[in-house]
């Protein structure tokens, strides 16, 4: 028998007919057909707006009304930051730290030192925050970045004696367990940095750094704990460990505060949050201020005291050290600002330029369509 078929009122496709061909000739034309509701006949209510010069100009208009300003006080705000950078690499010989940087020796007993006098034309009021930067210094590369061990860094004292595979290289040290593991823990920036004030009469007077209080809470209270949480005594909860390769004492020993040392040592906690570029900075210490009527850092002669530990020639790599106030809106950063100009400068020179044309053209065409 032949089978015939034909649409409904609803577009549905049947089939009449006999035989078992017909039959499956129906059942597929019937499941190939989506079902006959709004949402998958794309039926829905839709709204699509009409762009039209009432609509454009105004919103071009409105854009660059509220960003330029915005852009203005960012761009304010941002240059009233203070900030003074110092280059201690050691790359030229007349620098204070050539020698350092060019007698280097890991197996060296004796730390290298050396001092950069510098000098502040403006002093600087409120806290200051004192960061190390680097530069050529790949942290984001994806087995740099990988080379670690959280649960051992959390405190799992399995993971301390048993460190992950992620951390070979820098798992294991003549047949110990390496704590912290990985490579991320064993190029820590480890330069110890002094700041001295140089009074009118001659002498010199250190200024006091806070060490705490520069990492994030949420790492320094719930990524990073010590092991065997009940034992204060880190030396024997390490013990059975070995320090990573580069460093020049365990993690015991990193402070002397016991809320400071370990794996809640704050210096390590920074470093261990990866920059995402190459060139970055991080918190090092923190001058706060004493009281409301003598500046945190008076104008004047200071000299950085580095112990220099940290080699960087050999990836040609630089180190610097950098004093800087925060405002609301964080550091110094005069791309926000800039951005936010640009962008409402731009829309508003379209609306400008949009403007004109409907101006000068747009009556014209409204009269061509009257006269058709």
């Amino acid at each position: 028998m032949m089978a015939s078929s034909y649409k409904d009122e609803d577009g549905h496709i049947s089939v009449s007919g006999s035989g078992a061909a017909a039959g499956a000739g129906g059942g597929s034309l019937r499941s190939k057909k989506p079902e006959n509701t709004a949402f998958k006949q794309q039926r829905l209510p839709a709204w699509q707006p009409i762009l039209t010069a009432g609509t454009v100009l105004p919103a071009f208009f409105i854009i660059g009304l509220i960003f330029i300003p915005i852009g203005i006080g960012l761009f304010v705000t941002s240059n009233n930051i203070k900030e003074f950078e110092i280059d201690y690499t050691g790359v030229d010989i007349s620098d204070p730290c050539f020698s350092c940087s060019q007698n280097f020796s890991w197996n060296s007993t004796k730390p290298c030192t050396c001092s950069i006098p510098f000098q502040l034309d403006q002093p600087y009021e409120s806290n200051v925050f004192m960061y190390y930067g680097l530069s050529n210094f790949y942290q984001n590369h994806r087995r740099y970045v990988k080379s670690r061990d959280d649960s051992q860094l959390n405190g799992n004292e399995e993971s301390l004696r048993k460190p992950s595979k992620e951390c070979e290289p820098y798992a294991k040290h003549d047949n110990k367990p390496i704590a912290p593991c990985g490579a991320i823990a064993n190029s820590m920036f480890n330069d110890t940095l002094a700041l001295f004030y140089s009074n009118p009469n001659g002498t010199k007077t250190q200024v006091p750094l806070t060490a705490t209080g520069i990492a994030w809470w949420t790492d320094k209270h719930v990524k990073f704990r010590n092991p065997g949480a009940e034992n204060t005594n880190l030396t024997a909860v390490f013990q059975g460990t070995t320090k990573p390769v580069n460093w020049r004492r365990p993690a015991y020993e990193l402070d002397s505060d016991p809320d400071n040392n370990g794996f809640i040592n704050e210096d390590f906690i920074v470093w261990m949050r990866t920059a995402a570029l190459p060139t970055f900075r991080k918190l090092y210490r923190i001058i706060q201020r004493r009281n409301n009527v003598l500046p945190t850092l008076p104008r004047g002669n200071y000299t950085l005291e580095v112990v220099y530990n940290y080699p960087v020639r050999s990836f040609e790599g630089r180190k610097r050290v950098i004093l800087s106030t925060i405002s609301w809106m964080g550091g110094k950063n005069p791309f926000l600002g800039i951005a936010y100009i640009t962008v409402g400068s731009v829309c508003f020179l379209l609306g400008v330029v949009l403007l004109i044309i409907h101006h000068k053209y747009g009556n014209r065409n409204n009269g061509a369509e009257i006269s058709h």
